[in-house]
């Protein structure tokens, strides 16, 4: 079916099976089909295993990746026995699942939460699926994904990008908001959880919930901690209505580490948490096994194309972090091999930090790594490299910027554009404009747009142009804000750089 043509159905269905219980789940299924019959030696539940929701990620134009964790009891350790625990999934081409087209069952180990991690395959390019679980008589809510679009294919893209969502600094009323977007995938670049105790974080306009465990060490409160914002229903929402991509920053593990070491942690110590934390950030995203840990780390950064219209390359700017590469030279070097054989239209970095010069005491950035950043942009400036694009988060603010090709002279021709992206909460409600900023922008005149509210940014990209929208909300300590386009921009095919709209 057609997902603007029947998304206000599709949204009202997805909440009433979401907030539903078994009875409801039941009545609107129907009589469950044989690859849902009930599964051997799954457990008895006292409350809804599904509690976290479930999630779709990483497409490729025949398959994706399902997620979902049984935890009946989600913020005290899952509450699931010590064994594993059998799950059955299905796809289908419709939300009633009249016409399923694939369907399996696979173990939800203990070993890793009661996570699975569905890689499915044999899907149709470019097309929207339903899927769902089920565990003995529970069966979950219905999520909607869809697959990338064919090899050589242009056509167009609509996607969001998020970042920054601190539970106790307010409401995810943005990623409400969000789930009811025409959208074909979702990025979130960083900073999922913050691994703070209670109240050591504060936000100027207060913090409306908060946590009820100290800060994450172990690889049990990592986990509980991940339960607290997947708990969340308009999280839940974002996740069940578009697949995912994502990527981490540091609070995921701790503020500002980088590669293996933090200030005033030991070493061995830092190792173990970093380990506890990096297998609880696989356990809850949907990711593929090729990014599960091992020995030494756990490898994100890929790549995820769409035809040739988009080829985004997904960067951890965290993990191999050297004293003059931002990213690592292994990884550098797979970035810029990458760029220089890619033939799509639009050739994307989705990374976490700031890239154009912006103002070095707001923060980690590529300000800190200069040599690096001249050697991305000579990459970025190629004749081969199709109209790069960085995507951003990580400074709870929104920024728009020229890539210039010397930023020691201002009249220097623009090579790339910058989207940074603002904050879900994290910094509590926020403003339209800062003296600070504005003094910023006036010694970077790179710097278009400056906005310091929350929200999202969401794309629509053609073979023609590539449109931005800073989708913002005016609070986020109390519920219920409206969504609101703050400011738009379209940038050409070929022709580097912003125009207002």
């Amino acid at each position: 079916m057609s997902i603007s043509g029947n998304w206000d159905r599709l949204i009202s269905r997805r909440r009433f099976v979401g907030l539903g219980g078994v009875g409801a789940a039941a009545v609107a299924f129907g009589a469950a089909p044989s690859s849902l019959s009930r599964a051997i030696g799954a457990p008895g539940f006292r409350s809804d295993p599904f509690s976290l929701g479930v999630a779709s990620g990483d497409p490729q134009p025949d398959g994706v990746v399902l997620w979902t964790r049984l935890a009946p009891e989600p913020f005290d350790g899952g509450g699931m026995p010590e064994r594993a625990v059998p799950v059955h999934w299905e796809v289908a081409d419709d939300e009633r699942f009249a016409k399923i087209v694939a369907h399996g069952r696979l173990l939800a180990r203990p070993e890793l939460a009661h996570t699975v991690h569905v890689e499915v395959q044999g899907l149709r390019p470019g097309r929207e699926y339903f899927y769902r679980f089920r565990v003995g008589t529970e069966i979950s809510p219905t999520g909607r994904t869809k697959t990338a679009a064919a090899p050589g294919a242009m056509h167009p893209l609509r996607f969001a990008f998020a970042s920054c969502q601190h539970y106790e600094h307010g409401f995810y009323t943005a990623y409400r908001h969000m789930a009811d977007e025409d959208l074909d995938i979702v990025f979130h670049l960083g900073d999922y959880i913050y691994e703070y105790g209670p109240g050591e974080y504060p936000s100027s306009s207060g913090l409306p919930r908060s946590y009820s465990r100290p800060e994450t060490v172990t690889l049990e409160d990592y986990r509980d901690r991940y339960a607290v914002h997947r708990g969340d229903k308009d999280l839940q929402a974002a996740h069940q209505a578009f697949p995912w991509v994502v990527a981490w920053d540091d609070h995921e593990v701790k503020d500002n580490y980088a590669a293996t070491t933090c200030a005033g942690v030991d070493p061995a110590a830092f190792a173990r948490r970093r380990a506890a934390a990096y297998q609880a950030y696989y356990e809850h995203m949907p990711l593929r096994r090729a990014s599960a840990p091992r020995a030494g780390g756990m490898r994100l950064h890929r790549r995820v194309d769409f035809g040739e219209l988009v080829r985004f390359n997904v960067l951890d700017t965290r993990q191999y972090r050297g004293a003059d590469s931002l990213l690592g030279m292994d990884q550098e070097r797979w970035l810029l091999e990458g760029l220089r054989r890619s033939s799509a239209r639009w050739n994307v970095l989705a990374q976490q930090l700031p890239f154009a010069p912006r103002d070095p005491a707001l923060g980690d950035a590529w300000d800190g790594y200069p040599a690096a950043r001249n050697r991305m942009g000579a990459a970025l400036a190629e004749p081969a490299v199709s109209n790069p694009i960085v995507l951003s988060g990580d400074v709870h603010s929104n920024w728009a910027n020229h890539i210039l090709a010397d930023y020691d002279n201002p009249d220097s021709e623009a090579i790339g554009t910058e989207f940074v992206g603002t904050s879900i909460t994290s910094g509590g409600d926020g403003t339209d404009r800062t003296a600070r900023a504005t003094r910023g922008m006036t010694v970077n005149p790179h710097v278009k747009f400056f906005n310091g509210q929350r929200g999202y940014v969401r794309c629509r990209v053609t073979e023609s142009d590539w449109r931005t929208d800073y989708r913002v909300v005016e609070y986020v300590t109390r519920e219920g804000a409206e969504i609101s386009t703050r400011a738009s921009f379209v940038t050409q095919d070929g022709n580097p750089g912003l125009s207002l709209l």
